[in-house]
């Protein structure tokens, strides 16, 4: 058996009905030109050959004197995590996206491995959707996206086995060891490390500490001012998508001299601060935003490897430029202390820094004093085309995890020349989530419009009907808008 680290063990014991603790991805796929009606019954024949699975596949969750283990399922289904579904007619985005909120919703049987994967099919001119999720305390969102990558392929006539019969590396039981230390070994592993994790707990306090006082361009716990989400969530979900052109986004960034990263922050502070006020919601202190930073670069260890910094949205700022700016002067001072700090003690300052979260959700303080306002996180996809069973993918969407006090979750992944931007919010808590494509969308024109720069015209919007064609390449400027009502 493989204990848990004390990072995976949280995302199991802080998982509840109303939060589930699971992340996803939705992919959209062509078949290859010239295949009949019975490619996605051929293509699931395909994957029955295959009714055993490999780790981290194989893998449930056991609780065994108060921690936390993997242990292999001896009665592994595959029936039961791969499922074949149609969308109702007439098989719009809007139906692929509205199936989605309800699923990912829904909590997975710890009896079980915790993963599932859907073939979605019913899109217009044949295509067709796979939505896999996964439980946060067996993957992190990074990981996911690379396990994801790798086990597609990369031209269309290879085939490769599906998913749960791959091998992978970098996940909890693909550390080359047979079994795992447990509690008492744990913790001589984190004296041993006492040297780094020591100074990040203490630095992830000072942070709380004098948040009231500091001054400075850095974000810290407790300077978020209350808003609409951060209050306590129900399970059902809402999810809208949208891709945009990475070209333009890159083209932002180099006149103004921000990074891709940060300008995809302030094209979701544009954007929040655009539905708030469309509400009459807008606080007069600015959103402050959780990102979080992957470090699987610095080890090859599986599991959740993540620290994280807090950055200032700015969305008490109306001009897009002067928002950026303070974007930017946010995250680069975060990212300077980052940088400074060992693996281990990055990873001791982010959880040291909003340690007090759990206690504001359980005592219900975390509405009025949030550490911070939402997660936007921006997670790293494939270059390539890449296919599946020939197929290929044309989109890719993450789906992640809103919780009680922070109803709202922003997850920006990237495929081939693009950014695809996913919403996913409490359906009651949020309302309205389908504008924020809109948004969004007025949130780029913006940012464009204030540094003078002239978009072609096949990176503008383009409203779709369902027998519109589509791009025969995954880097279409923009896709069509998605939204899930």
């Amino acid at each position: 058996m493989q204990a848990l680290s004390p990072t995976d063990s949280a995302f199991l014991w802080m998982e509840t009905r109303n939060q589930p603790m699971h992340v996803a991805g939705l992919n959209i796929h062509t078949p290859p030109p010239g295949t009949g009606s019975d490619f996605i019954h051929k293509m699931l024949a395909a994957w029955s050959k295959y009714p055993q699975a490999v780790a981290p596949f194989n893998l449930r969750p056991v609780l065994r004197m108060g921690v936390w283990y993997w242990e292999e399922d001896q009665e592994f289904e595959l029936d039961y995590h791969l499922r074949h579904v149609a969308l109702p007619q007439p098989g719009r985005i809007r139906e692929l996206l509205a199936m989605v909120s309800r699923i990912h919703g829904n909590l997975m049987d710890r009896n079980r491995p915790l993963w599932e994967t859907y073939v979605i099919e019913g899109l217009p001119g044949g295509r067709f959707a796979t939505y896999t999720k996964m439980h946060h305390a067996l993957i992190d969102g990074v990981t996911g996206a690379k396990m994801t990558a790798q086990g597609l392929s990369r031209t269309q006539d290879e085939d490769k086995p599906p998913l749960w019969a791959q091998t992978f590396l970098h996940h909890p039981a693909g550390r080359g060891r047979t079994s795992a230390p447990g509690l008492l070994q744990q913790l001589k592993n984190a004296a041993r490390a006492g040297r780094e994790i020591l100074p990040g707990i203490g630095s992830g306090l000072w942070d709380i500490a004098r948040a009231t006082y500091a001054e400075g361009a850095a974000a810290l716990p407790f300077q978020a001012p209350p808003t609409p989400f951060n209050v306590e969530i129900s399970g059902s979900r809402r999810f809208a998508s949208q891709s945009y052109s990475l070209a333009r986004l890159k083209r932002i960034g180099e006149a103004s001299g921000a990074t891709v990263n940060d300008v995809t922050l302030a094209i979701c502070g544009g954007a929040l601060r655009e539905y708030l006020l469309a509400q009459n919601k807008l606080p007069k202190k600015p959103l402050v935003a959780m990102v979080p930073v992957s470090l699987h670069g610095e080890t090859n260890v599986g599991g959740n490897q993540v620290s994280l910094l807090l950055a200032n949205l700015a969305t008490n700022i109306a001009d897009p430029l002067k928002r950026l700016k303070k974007i930017v002067a946010s995250t680069s001072e975060a990212k300077e202390r980052l940088t400074k700090m060992p693996r281990l003690q990055k990873m001791a300052h982010g959880i040291a820094s909003i340690s007090p979260f759990g206690a504001g959700m359980v005592m219900g303080t975390a509405e009025k004093h949030p550490l911070f306002n939402l997660v936007i996180s921006n997670v790293p996809g494939p270059k390539d085309t890449l296919y599946l069973n020939g197929a290929r993918l044309d989109e890719i969407y993450p789906v992640s995890i809103p919780t009680h006090y922070l109803a709202l979750n922003i997850t920006i992944s990237g495929y081939g020349d693009n950014l695809g931007f996913g919403y996913i919010a409490c359906r009651r808590s949020v309302p309205g989530l389908q504008r924020m494509l809109d948004y969004t969308h007025n949130a780029i024109n913006a940012l464009e419009n204030a540094l003078g720069l002239v978009v072609p015209p096949v990176t503008q919007r383009r409203q779709a009907t369902p027998n519109q064609p589509v791009p025969n390449k995954p880097a279409s400027k923009r896709r069509n808008s998605k939204s899930a009502t």
